[in-house]
């Protein structure tokens, strides 16, 4: 039998943590005048992932019932609010404080009758007509259902109905584009075409199309990134491939946005179906993430078949090992995408060595005002 060798790392990092397991440490360091906040900050970090689940209930119950916009009219008090919520005072006071704790509300002094009134908190007046966090949040309901046993799911033992809520299950990744019922992409569209304007705003301050003439968006949902595309880049020729179902809510809304003369939407399945062809850029958002590597590389390679050399190609999602943002890229999208039942996050030299694989060189990594929210590659077709 051998005996491992401890590298001084090792050795120093084991002490580290035998130290921070030791009580007797816990009651000098919270005592001790120099260690006193770390100490205090670290207690209350720990309990804030002891509490985390509690603190998004919080956020949902303000977003079912509407609390920020009611509040975006003015301060009210406690009662009147209870009778909006069709609750009593006290359980709206409950929520409220709990809300105020979270600096989604704040209080704003007394009425006439002495009673507390709240308005809106530095965290929930941002959220007041922001359509893509609230989406997300009432989206939740479903993620949090299946990590209810998150062993199990790691495990492989439970079948998330996450999974059920992507288009591109098992079954619709080898059929024919024609055959995926609209209901089975309803759902998830209607998310992606909520969470989309944020992003595009991201990369459109990070990217600018203007050299470029013809952009193909594959897996553009129902086309609200293009409409923000063309409102920045009017000369552009714009074709979005997503499955049919969903392209045809594109074209409606190509048509009420007066776009119809540039703006195209094509009806297909980019796992199983070729891609048009024509554009000299091609924008992906959010998409990669959603597959493993041997259906991501298959998309990468549909996109450089349909690009001329020297074509451009934009990735852009949320990238694991993002500075300030690890938690995000790691622990939320990397339990949400194993609800969804394939996908990964990777960091952007991950997705670079994929683009490589498929076709593309001369990679770039534009920074974007938000990287916790989307990241950005560009690559040239060779």
């Amino acid at each position: 039998m051998t005996t491992a060798v401890l590298s001084w790392s090792d050795w120093l990092l084991g002490w580290r943590d035998r130290l921070l397991a030791n009580p007797a440490f816990h009651r000098f360091a919270s005592g001790f005048l120099l260690t006193r906040p770390i100490a205090h900050r670290h207690a209350r970090e720990v309990f804030d992932l002891v509490a985390g689940f509690v603190y998004s209930q919080v956020l949902a119950a303000c977003v079912q019932l509407d609390l920020f916009k009611k509040l975006a009219q003015g301060p009210q008090s406690i009662s009147a609010l209870a009778r909006q919520f069709d609750m009593s005072n006290e359980a709206a006071e409950r929520l409220l404080v709990a809300a105020q704790s979270l600096r989604l509300v704040e209080k704003r002094g007394l009425t006439p009758a002495g009673e507390q009134r709240y308005g809106l908190g530095m965290l929930g007046a941002p959220l007041v007509d922001n359509e893509a966090v609230i989406a997300m949040v009432r989206h939740h309901a479903t993620l949090y259902a299946d990590l209810t046993d998150p062993v199990a799911l790691l495990r492989g033992h439970v079948r998330p109905s996450l999974s059920e809520y992507y288009p591109y299950t098992a079954d619709a990744a080898t059929a024919h584009a024609a055959e995926i019922a609209p209901e089975k992409v309803a759902n998830y569209s209607a998310l992606m075409s909520a969470s989309q304007p944020l992003v595009a705003a991201e990369i459109l301050d990070a990217f600018s199309f203007a050299p470029h003439r013809h952009l193909l968006d594959v897996g553009g949902g129902e086309g609200r990134f293009l409409v923000s595309v063309a409102e920045r880049a009017p000369h552009l020729k714009l074709t979005l491939f997503d499955l049919p179902p969903v392209a045809a809510n594109a074209r409606a809304r190509f048509q009420n946005a007066g776009i119809t003369d540039r703006a195209q939407a094509v009806g297909g399945n980019f796992l199983a179906e070729a891609l048009p062809t024509g554009a000299d850029i091609v924008s992906l958002v959010r998409i990669i993430h959603d597959h493993d590597d041997e259906r991501a590389l298959t998309i990468l390679k549909a996109i450089r078949h349909a690009l001329p050399t020297g074509g451009t190609l934009v990735l852009a999602e949320p990238m694991s090992g993002t500075p300030g943002a690890e938690a995000m890229g790691d622990a939320y999208f990397g339990f949400y995408l194993l609800a969804m039942g394939r996908g990964q996050a990777r960091t952007a030299e991950q997705l670079s060595t994929l683009l490589r694989s498929s076709g593309f060189d001369h990679i770039r990594l534009l920074p974007t005002r938000i990287p916790l929210q989307v990241r950005l590659l560009t690559a040239s077709a060779v």
